[in-house]
């Protein structure tokens, strides 16, 4: 049960883009909030933020200032969460962080709540948001997973460029008034910020987000590889990643081919299961050119699914087309939705 005088809420990094959906993630939500901390880097200390209808000025972060906070959302980057978050921690706080820091950590669960919901249980004080296009993807694989196994994923992403914060946006919106116009452009942001070389993205395709590793795949890759295994608890689960950044502003899309355990499975169960399925918004239906876009989930909290159809050589293999908001399922709504999770399953004291 929440505390009767509502829960004590901190959000590290609330002048960011996700930070600031935070926000008005826990408003739209009602959210049982008695305190609000917001906190920051000094440079946006100060700012002001209004949280039903009461103004809040933005706090540099300290660890006193969690002294007394009960969950807090972290989004301020890995490096300040791997300083913050342990002393959250001692302070009595349940830390629900969006970065990669503790992702791959044995003793932090990685929690997506249509999917696992119950690891929250297993929590020491850290819980981990995963990575934006891997919440997507699971949370359409989940029910085919426990309806009908699952056996190999190999996903192509097409994302967003608000997945590389505001700077990349701006980017794609200066490099593309500038190439109509006919004047130069210099690239300084994308595919990564102070890498060696950087490209356009306006009009343009970037099969390269993050950097690369020694395999080949890229950083983002192995995200999306690594924790599909942990938050589904399937250690030897099949998945390869091509991820590419499009000059889209916000919304992840995703092809998704996937194997299911099962023989004589149709694509019409499929489309069934999903249709009833948490946190799924089934839009398929191809002879009215009904399938999800990029453009149609923005503000939306759910994942949405369509293109689901049989392979033509597998009889287990299945193709579909999964769209989400990168800043809310993706990052804001997953965070709170946990935030929920705890409250519901008694686990914030």
């Amino acid at each position: 049960m929440a505390k009767t005088n509502g829960i004590h809420v901190a959000v590290l990094g609330a002048t960011g883009a996700v930070g600031q959906q935070m926000i008005r993630t826990l408003e739209s939500r009602g959210f049982p909030v008695g305190k609000l901390t917001l906190l920051s880097s000094e440079r946006s200390a100060g700012k002001v933020v209004t949280f039903n209808g009461q103004e809040i000025t933005v706090e540099v972060a300290t660890p006193d200032k969690f002294e007394g906070v009960d969950i807090a959302l972290f989004s301020a980057g890995g490096n300040i969460s791997k300083e913050m978050a342990p002393e959250a921690v001692k302070r009595g706080a349940i830390v629900v962080d969006n970065t990669s820091a503790f992702r791959m950590d044995e003793n932090v669960p990685l929690v997506v709540p249509e999917v696992n919901e119950d690891a929250l249980h297993s929590h020491n004080g850290i819980i981990a948001n995963p990575n934006c296009s891997t919440i997507q993807m699971v949370v359409a694989l989940e029910p085919v997973r426990k309806s009908y196994g699952l056996n190999k994923v190999i996903v192509s992403t097409y994302q967003a460029v608000s997945g590389a914060g505001a700077a990349a946006i701006n980017e794609l919106k200066d490099q593309s008034k500038a190439i109509l116009e006919g004047k130069e452009i210099n690239p300084e942001i994308l595919p990564v910020k102070g890498d060696k070389k950087h490209y356009q993205i306006a009009f343009n395709a970037i099969p390269q987000i993050d950097k690369f590793q020694d395999n080949g795949f890229t950083f983002e890759e192995m995200k999306m590889i690594n924790e599909t295994k942990k938050i589904m608890s399937m250690p030897d689960l099949q998945v390869a990643a091509t991820c590419v950044r499009l000059p889209v502003e916000t919304g992840h899309s995703e092809s998704v081919y996937f194997e299911v355990l099962e023989n004589g499975v149709s694509s019409e169960q499929l489309k069934s299961l999903l249709k009833e399925s948490a946190g799924v918004t089934l839009q398929d239906d191809p002879a009215n050119q009904v399938y999800p876009m990029p453009a149609h989930c923005v503000g939306k909290n759910d994942v949405f699914v369509g293109r689901i159809r049989k392979d033509l050589d597998n009889d287990k293999g299945f193709h579909m087309w999964v769209v989400s908001d990168n800043l809310l399922k993706g990052a804001a709504w997953n965070s709170v939705q946990i935030a929920e999770s705890l409250i519901k399953l008694g686990l914030v004291k």
